[in-house]
């Protein structure tokens, strides 16, 4: 069976990232692009897909937006003689940090941006579940799973537990030798994953932090001061240094550390490099 699908995202080279990583996929048929949230909403009429990767952080109507509209729309024929199945989601974020939690609570899947390849095909995976066990779950129901599931996704974002976002604390734990210091994580420069390990750079000293991935690393970190500038790599936005032009239209960024570590900006997040620094 073969997957429609459409890529919502207001970055032209988010889209050609994950249009190529899907190539590999041989069930599925990207039908279309979209580029904003009001696009988003006529494609998914017109095309009525079965998977759609949709962005969070759009100008105008946001990703969550889409869906209540989505939603609205969606029952509103379905009340009539034209009715029409709800899409699986896929969301890409890159800041949003309380969103994916939110996703976590209501088994929604999500990409952290810049795209991996084997967490799309993971993604991938849970979709072709999702689709055989709905379609077995869905008989005799007025409600589809993912009505369901989108339904206490958009309840939880308007709760007032979601509107307060709970901060995450001021310092980070990170190990160096056999000490495990408190960090103001303004003193941070960046943070790297090699091989399942996280080290943390400040201005003084380097160690790892205890966290396993780089999404459960971002979960302590403040999201208005570190940005995920590739799949590797997390940086403070206040402790890059220089911004260095590199081959192909893209950068890498001089952090301020002892060393002065370069590191890399993917083409995913290029476009987010420009807009912090007006290049």
């Amino acid at each position: 069976m073969t997957i429609s699908a459409l890529i919502i995202d207001d970055e032209q080279l988010a889209r050609d990232e994950l249009a190529y990583l899907l190539e590999s996929a041989k069930d599925v048929d990207v039908v279309a692009q979209g580029a904003n949230g009001i696009e988003a909403v006529e494609l998914i009429e017109e095309h009525h897909p079965d998977l759609v990767f949709l962005d969070v952080q759009m100008p105008g109507l946001d990703g969550f937006a889409v869906i209540q509209r989505v939603m609205d729309r969606h029952r509103k024929q379905k009340d009539g003689s034209n009715g029409w199945s709800l899409p699986q989601f896929v969301f890409a974020t890159a800041y949003d940090q309380y969103a994916v939690r939110a996703f976590d609570v209501n088994a929604v899947d999500y990409l952290l941006k810049p795209f991996d390849r084997g967490r799309v095909e993971k993604a991938l995976e849970r979709v072709r579940g999702r689709m055989t066990n709905g379609a077995a779950a869905a008989n005799g129901s007025s409600e589809s799973p993912i009505e369901s599931q989108l339904d206490a996704l958009l309840s939880l974002l308007k709760s007032p537990q979601g509107a307060a976002r709970t901060a995450p604390p001021a310092k980070l734990i990170v190990q160096a030798g056999s000490r495990l210091l408190l960090v103001d994580q303004a003193d941070i420069c960046f943070a790297e994953i090699e091989e399942g390990v996280i080290r943390v750079v400040t201005q003084q000293f380097e160690g790892q932090s205890k966290c396993r991935t780089i999404e459960e690393l971002l979960d302590q970190l403040e999201p208005a001061m570190f940005w995920r500038a590739h799949r590797s790599f997390v940086a403070n936005i206040n402790q890059i240094r220089e911004v260095v032009p590199w081959f192909k239209s893209t950068y890498q960024l001089r952090m301020n550390d002892k060393k002065q570590t370069e590191i890399p900006v993917s083409r995913a997040q290029t476009k987010r490099l420009r807009e912090l620094f007006n290049l």
